[in-house]
């Protein structure tokens, strides 16, 4: 569930994923009315992917830099306002020393390389997760840089789970009523919310999984309890804004009764 770098330069030829200097238009049966406020993304398939070529699972990682841009500049091209991506979860310390350090590794230089990028967009960059001990200092640098350079943007809200857990951020909500006191008959549902890492993101209309593993990883386990969920069989790296697009499509397919009836 983690994406890493390549220059979208070096991702050419058959083993790299669709060509990304082709965007895929929007279709005509998207309706640019009903676009979901909030799509999050679980990128997962990388090491599925590099072990069908033979490859290490970094190279998977690194191929996979060019879904999220594309994915991304989708988003943008359509309107949705915030955007939610696994980058790093805390299960994932648990992976190969070497891999993890390549994804720590990935994290700094793509912030590095690509912030500006985002910037000139007017993506406002934010990473949801603990910063503890584990994440090195020059990556936690690297993201402070990054957020405080896009902090007036407004276009889009891009937010990294980086070092994430769904229960690790409930775990964390909880201890922070308990810090302030906060007497029992007082611990309800709003006072959780608004002890989360960002009390102001809205709960995500669409969650997208790729690479066809049904489950949810957790990832936004407080905040995706009515969300839709879609889980295409594309594996990250090949994932492009086409994808993304018929998956919003399927977005507006269904019904959402958030616990009633059918009107």
């Amino acid at each position: 569930m983690t994406s890493a770098v390549r220059d979208p330069g070096d991702a050419q030829g058959p083993d790299q994923g669709p060509d990304p200097s082709t965007p895929d238009p929007v279709p005509p049966e998207l309706d640019l009315s009903k676009v979901p406020v909030h799509v999050a993304c679980v990128m997962d398939g990388n090491g599925r992917w590099a072990n069908a070529r033979g490859l290490p699972r970094t190279e998977g990682h690194g191929a996979g830099e060019a879904a999220l841009l594309d994915v991304v500049d989708g988003a943008l091209e359509i309107g949705v306002k915030w955007i939610t991506l696994y980058a790093f979860s805390t299960e994932n310390w648990r992976r190969p020393p070497d891999e993890v350090r390549y994804l720590m590794n990935f994290n700094q230089s793509l912030l590095m390389r690509r912030a500006d990028e985002l910037n000139e967009k007017g993506v406002q960059i934010r990473f949801a997760g603990r910063r503890d001990w584990r994440v090195p200092r020059r990556v936690l640098k690297r993201m402070d840089e990054s957020i405080e350079l896009t902090k007036h943007n407004r276009r889009m809200v891009m937010t990294m789970a980086f070092n994430y857990g769904g229960r690790a951020e409930i775990v964390d909500a909880v201890r922070a009523l308990v810090e302030e006191g906060t007497p029992a008959n007082k611990i309800d549902e709003k006072a959780i919310r608004r002890h989360l890492y960002f009390p102001d993101m809205p709960d995500p209309d669409l969650v997208i999984r790729t690479s066809g593993e049904t489950r949810i990883s957790n990832f936004l386990l407080w905040e995706i309890a009515y969300s839709e969920l879609v889980f295409p069989e594309t594996l990250w790296p090949d994932m492009r804004r086409g994808d993304f697009y018929r998956a919003v499509i399927e977005y507006q397919q269904r019904v959402r009764r958030f616990g009633a009836v059918n009107p």
